[in-house]
């Protein structure tokens, strides 16, 4: 009689890319004619805009651009002045050789170093280096084996739970809003946008996302340094196509700002803000899996081949706010704080006292007066530790963040300055199960029995398993349990078993 074999596919998601490249941040800035002239540089700012992210025949080419933007002192009035440039970018860096599901890529950075001069009053020239990281996971596929069927095969099955990707789709979109001036401006000197996703819902083959766009302005409505914040809530409503999405599915769903521009109004109407946004959403089903993990034979001789096969399981989708504090001196104890931002650094997951845990970074970036009248920025990297600690290895895990800003305040006491940034932390940590099954079941020549006795006696202990009191003999599971009045699993305790005999 054939052997027959029966297998479905188990998905666990693998790391594929985790790598950090360096950009080069060279290019010089020309001031137009419209614009007052340099006196002094104030701050350079760096950050980077991903357009794309794509894995192709095992390599992940990822394609975006650097956003410079600097403030400046004008010459003619000692205004605060902006101005922006982009640097194009476009990786390809190795990825894992595999077949892969759905792939999922986070990319994030900071400024290793960078150096602004004004060349003359009309050019400024940048050099540094931008520290790209890029962190790829993809769903490896492992086949397993579910059932067996003729010659004579008894089996051992376990049910395994995990949660399979379903899909990994991003789409860039553009959601606008009316925003209120206390005056015309005559200069913007910087729009701070964090997307944040209030609302996930899913159809058949949908994901509908909900949520708002934090806007906050920075602007000037006459010469000199005095600011004024125009802050907005920017709402989005959109629907991603999610092949084999249900409402049995959830989702982890992210929006990522990728620029922003406010156009003025026709006569009479506010000014309009348009955001683009980079909207991610993950979705995932729990399922349930039935593995052979023993096998054998009362009328062959059976080979076994384990494997080892790694399942996911998602243990945590959050939503956390918290909040970053540092406080120090400034170096110069004269500097009077007119405004701050602040710029989200990479999340580092590491682990303490046998757990994992997620730290993060935020620079934040003080404007500040001196005693000269004249512009200074002063940075401050506040950290913060999430409150959710896992107790597994960090190579069991696969951490997706994207951390927004909400917020940022700062204040000077005596010669004590002080700086909080508010965060929403979006996150989703899955884990890798490690389970061995059966890869592979053969079933070769007929097998040829030491004796003929058609019945033995075995004094089994508790907690044996009755499976495998039944292959050391050959014999039928379901015979020795009828023969002897019990159940087949794990016995309760100790008892005599009648074996009987296969033929």
């Amino acid at each position: 009689m054939e052997l027959k074999v029966y297998k479905d596919t188990a998905t666990a998601a693998e790391c594929i890319c985790d790598t950090k490249l360096e950009l080069p941040v060279e290019t010089e800035i020309l001031i137009p004619d419209y614009l007052p002239q340099v006196f002094k540089i104030v701050k350079c700012i760096v950050t980077p805009v991903v357009l794309q992210k794509q894995l192709t025949a095992g390599r992940l080419t990822v394609e975006g651009y650097l956003r410079c933007t600097v403030l400046y002192q004008s010459e003619e009035d000692e205004s605060l002045c902006q101005m922006e440039q982009k640097i194009p970018f476009t990786k390809q860096l190795e990825a894992k050789e595999g077949s892969w599901g759905p792939v999922s890529v986070l990319v994030s950075g900071e400024t290793e170093y960078i150096n602004c001069r004004a060349v003359n009053q009309r050019r400024i020239d940048l050099r540094g280096a931008f520290a790209l990281s890029v962190s790829a996971a993809a769903q490896a596929q492992s086949e397993i084996i579910t059932a067996l069927s003729g010659a004579g095969i008894h089996q051992k099955t376990e049910q395994l739970s995990g949660s399979r990707t379903i899909g990994v789709h991003e789409k860039f979109v553009t959601a606008e809003e009316h925003i209120t001036f206390e005056a015309p401006p005559e200069m913007i000197l910087n729009t701070q946008c964090s997307g944040m996703v209030a609302e996930t819902k899913l159809l058949s083959g949908k994901a509908v996302l909900k949520g708002e766009v934090l806007a906050d302005v920075v602007y000037r409505t006459a010469p000199g340094h005095d600011l004024l914040h125009a802050e907005c809530r920017v709402p989005f409503n959109e629907v991603l196509d999610v092949e084999g999405a249900d409402e049995e599915c959830s989702c982890f769903a992210s929006a990522e700002t990728a620029g922003c521009t406010i156009t003025a109004g026709a006569e009479g109407e506010e000014p309009t803000i348009s955001v683009s946004l980079l909207l991610t959403a993950s979705v995932y089903r729990p399922v349930e899996y039935t593995a052979v993990s023993d096998a054998f034979s009362t009328e062959y001789e059976t080979e076994l081949t384990p494997q080892e096969i790694y399942l996911e399981q998602v243990e945590d989708v959050f939503t956390q706010q918290t909040e970053a504090v540092v406080q120090g001196r400034l170096p110069d104890e004269n500097a009077k704080i007119i405004d701050a931002s602040a710029t989200v650094l990479p999340i580092e997951v590491t682990e303490q006292d046998g757990e994992t845990v997620l730290r993060g970074r935020v620079a934040a970036h003080l404007l500040c007066i001196n005693a000269l009248d004249e512009i200074d920025c002063y940075d401050k990297v506040c950290e913060y530790t999430l409150p959710r600690h896992y107790p597994w290895a960090r190579q069991d895990l696969n951490i997706r963040c994207v951390p927004v800003i909400e917020h940022v305040t700062a204040q000077k006491t005596g010669e004590e300055t002080s700086a909080a940034v508010v965060l929403t932390v979006y996150g989703m940590v899955s884990r890798r199960i490690r389970k061995t099954v059966l890869g592979e079941v053969r079933c070769t020549q007929p097998l040829q029995r030491q004796d003929e006795a058609a019945l033995r006696i075995y004094f089994a202990q508790e907690g044996e398993d009755l499976f495998d009191i039944a292959k050391r003999y050959a014999a039928s599971p379901e015979e020795i349990a009828a023969a002897n009045d019990t159940q087949t699993g794990i016995l309760q305790q100790a008892q005599r078993l009648l074996i009987p005999s296969a033929h």
